[in-house]
């Protein structure tokens, strides 16, 4: 059943602004708020139904589910169950498989331990994973574990950042594994752990380590963040972190049972935007890489395309390279934001997808084009139809958004495409005079979760 937050959203946002737009406006948008008012949303995750594309979930923390049945037009959100003993979780990322069935994998823990250590005075904490078989209207009440600490354990380590993906290919001889990465803090280094279910996220394997190399055990530069990984036709799983200043790959060809050794395949800048090195008006921005394959090519797999931010330019730039020989080579980086260079203006928290259908390349970013001052903030949707060699942007987001006090819009935003239609969600700050009545975690500005929609079925 939906929850009593369900009239307030799927609401389309109208803008009265004169702001004023470099770019055109992505074909047919249209803009929804998915976060009650009452909750500080963000990192958001969403997924479409390859096999029913009415079928749109999204997920944003503190752990919520918004629910579409008409092709992200509307949303409604979700009755959750809670994980008993556990807190809300946050983390958040959603997967459809091939047999319509959507996965939450969440993170839960008590206390982070040091700020940056993680896994200095950590406690209680695990991953989980959820399934909804109505298209994500509501959820199995028993959650299946990953991995977990109590926080009394001898070998006490802290799990972070789990990113559930599913086999949805139609030719795949894994079609309908669910596959779970994430990072382990440990004290002296960072890993790369994985899991598989083959029984519909019902149960997981026992985690194995998938990073030869280890990090630092810090998740400011230098730790191994930002797992995230895809499946080619033909089964192959593909999967990327940054390790300190390369972005690293690895895959497998047996469902997840092994994987090759990863190994670092671009030199990018750390990932990490923080501090003295941050973006202004933005409490911490990540330029960890995300991974997406164009499965159309038949059962030997497609072209493989990665994305990532960094500021080799000065400023912060979105950059893009692809493989046509699943990940052997790479081109040379492709800058995907196509303002000025080294004009001063910061263009960050990309993320990646490619349309199953007809192999057209997407990327959305946060856009600071249109202020010279580089404050207000827009988002943008960059779409390439030539693998990925060249990008046209449009305007999503209608109208910038600006916060006087640093936000926090999380660690990452999520975009989904198939046939011709797209599908986004990230999260924008609130103007001061609006904040969240009665809003959970008061320290900063308000946020909102937005969805956003564009349809490119007419444009060449």
């Amino acid at each position: 059943m939906p929850s009593k937050f369900a009239i307030a959203v799927g609401v389309l946002l109208t803008s009265a602004s004169g702001f004023a737009q470099s770019l055109p406006a992505a074909p047919h948008r249209r803009i929804v708020t998915v976060s009650p008012a009452e909750t500080r949303g963000n990192e958001p995750s969403i997924a479409v139904n390859f096999n029913n594309a009415n079928q749109v979930v999204a997920a944003f923390q503190p752990a919520a589910i918004a629910y579409s049945s008409d092709g992200g037009q509307t949303f409604a959100v979700a009755e959750l169950p809670a994980i008993e003993g556990w807190r809300g979780g946050g983390d958040v990322s959603v997967a459809f498989d091939n047999k319509d069935r959507v996965y939450l994998a969440t993170l839960h823990f008590d206390k982070l331990g040091s700020a940056s250590y993680w896994a200095h005075g950590a406690g209680k904490n695990g991953i989980f994973v959820r399934r909804s078989v109505d298209g994500g209207r509501t959820w199995d009440k028993n959650a299946a574990v990953v991995k977990a600490f109590q926080g009394n354990e001898p070998n006490l380590e802290f799990e972070d950042m789990p990113r559930v993906f599913a086999d949805a290919r139609p030719h795949s001889p894994y079609a309908g594994n669910v596959y779970v990465g994430w990072i382990e803090w440990q004290l002296d280094q960072s890993i790369i752990l994985f899991t598989r279910s083959t029984d519909g996220g019902q149960t997981f394997t026992s985690p194995i380590r998938i990073s030869t190399h280890a990090g630092l055990p810090r998740d400011d530069n230098g730790g191994l963040v930002g797992f995230v990984g895809t499946v080619g036709a033909d089964g192959t799983i593909y999967a990327i972190w940054n390790d300190g200043s390369t972005i690293t790959f690895t895959e497998s060809h047996d469902g997840g049972r092994t994987f090759a050794p990863s190994r670092a395949v671009v030199d990018v800048a750390p990932p990490y935007f923080g501090g003295a090195g941050g973006i202004p008006g933005v409490s911490r921005a990540m330029g960890f890489p995300q991974i997406a394959v164009d499965g159309r090519e038949g059962k030997q797999g497609g072209t493989l395309y990665l994305v990532w931010s960094d500021y080799h330019n000065g400023d912060v730039d979105v950059f893009g390279v692809s493989s046509t020989d699943h990940g052997r080579t790479w081109s040379k980086p492709v800058r995907v934001n196509t303002d000025a260079i080294h004009n001063g203006i910061d263009q960050f928290f990309q993320w990646l997808a490619v349309d199953p259908v007809t192999g057209d390349v997407y990327v959305q970013f946060y856009d600071r084009r249109d202020d010279p001052a580089n404050r207000k903030t827009g988002f943008t949707l960059a779409r390439s139809t030539d693998e990925g060699k060249t990008f046209r942007n449009y305007a999503w987001a209608e109208i910038p958004f600006e916060s006087q006090q640093p936000a926090f819009l999380g660690d990452y935003t999520w975009l989904t495409a198939y046939n011709h239609k797209v599908y986004g969600a990230w999260t924008e700050a609130l103007p001061a005079a609006e904040p969240p009545a009665n809003a959970e975690h008061r320290r900063g500005p308000g946020t909102a979760v937005r969805v956003g929609f564009a349809d490119f079925s007419d444009t060449q």
